[in-house]
């Protein structure tokens, strides 16, 4: 008897287990329930025209399992994609192509029966494409806590609108900043990103522009989603009152330079230094200077740090060495000693703010494509086309 009261037991256990099996099948019906068609949804719809090829193609029914999906490209290729864990969705990984025709295969199974996935739709096709690219910083780069973000067109944009609507820009920390449209002399577009204050140090960086599939304007479409990580690094700013002859480097609250320099001229309107804040965009080791109106062409200067597109950088010049310390001399410049120009050469990364101040010159777009720090925050944020 006892031996019977435990079979007993297991098989009233296998029995409660084959319910609860059966229960977790998702597309089963509760008991005397007529059996129900799958409620199958297609996006793109089939038949659909002028599909967006950034979007995600998916195959969605919530009453069926979805088996054996697959969308199928122009020339046969199966486009990447996969279920979702409860299996009652599909959708692409990857973007698709402008102007093609994809076709669906696969089954939805049902309570009532299997259900054939099928029909096409077509992308739009644009009449021409524009490719864009983030110009600054590079990708993987440590930056300078004033590093902008600039992402370049090489054709117009019409829509703004809609681009700057296309951009996430993540931080690993809280930043507050704006996207802004600067003006494009190439016949291109321009539109540069900025915190409202210099970066946090440490802040790490992704911004994607999904750009595949967005209209414009003018028939012109995006070429194709474009992305940049950085990492902003230490904080080091340089100071140079124009007044003192000094420049100062402060990295992470500490002076580490201050050392003796001669900045422009101030008599001559051409060559005083522009007054605000300046961002370091590249430096060499020699640059051929020129300015005939001047009486120099192709002028060999060391250890150059560029700071302006307007011809300014901070570099050593030893035939200012006695003016270096006690009077502004040069044609814009900050010049330094060989010594001094070469550490300051050594410290300083893409993005670090220059601070210039005393000059009764702004800078401003006169200057350069990085003025991005001579704008006040009000007008910058009203310089998007989401304002």
């Amino acid at each position: 008897m006892r031996v019977r009261r435990v079979l007993g037991v297991v098989v009233a256990l296998v029995a409660a287990v084959g319910v609860l099996a059966a229960c977790a099948t998702a597309s089963a019906p509760p008991p005397g329930a007529p059996p129900t068609a799958a409620a199958l949804t297609l996006t793109p719809a089939a038949g659909a025209t002028n599909a967006d090829p950034g979007a995600p193609a998916t195959a969605s029914a919530p009453n069926a399992d979805l088996t054996g999906v697959q969308l199928l490209g122009p020339d046969g290729q199966v486009i990447p994609g996969a279920p979702s864990p409860d299996g009652h969705r599909w959708s692409t990984t990857a973007p698709l192509a402008y102007g093609a025709t994809y076709s669906w295969t696969g089954t939805a199974k049902a309570s009532a029966g299997p259900t054939t996935l099928s029909g096409s739709f077509t992308t739009v096709a644009p009449s021409d494409t524009t490719k864009a690219s983030f110009t600054e910083p590079d990708d993987n780069a440590t930056v300078g806590i004033a590093a902008p973000i600039i992402l370049q067109f090489r054709g117009p944009v019409q829509d703004k609108a809609a681009v700057e609507r296309a951009i996430t820009v993540h931080t690993s920390v809280p930043v507050v900043g704006a996207w802004a449209w600067l003006p494009d002399d190439n016949g291109g577009a321009r539109l540069h990103y900025r915190p409202q204050n210099y970066w946090p140090e440490n802040t790490v960086v992704d911004v994607t522009a999904n750009l595949l599939g967005v209209d414009l304007g003018g028939g012109t479409f995006g070429a194709g989603d474009v992305s940049t990580h950085f990492t902003v690094g230490r904080s080091l700013i340089t100071k140079a009152d124009i007044n003192s002859h000094h420049l100062v480097v402060v990295q992470d609250g500490r002076t580490v330079m201050d050392v003796p320099a001669s900045y422009g001229l101030g008599t001559d309107p051409n060559r005083i230094t522009r007054n605000g804040t300046h961002v370091v965009m590249d430096k060499q080791q020699t640059v051929l200077m020129s300015n005939p109106a001047y009486g120099y062409v192709n002028e060999p200067e060391h250890w150059a740090v560029r700071i302006s597109n307007n011809g300014e950088f901070i570099h050593a010049n030893p035939a200012s060495s006695s003016a270096q310390g006690s009077s502004n001399v040069t044609h814009g410049c900050a010049n330094l000693s060989d010594a001094d120009a070469t550490a300051y050469f050594n410290l300083v990364i893409y993005g670090d703010p220059v601070e210039v101040t005393g000059s009764p010159i702004q800078l401003s777009g006169a200057d350069g494509d990085i003025y991005d720090w001579a704008v006040p925050w009000d007008q910058w944020r009203a310089m998007s086309a989401l304002a």
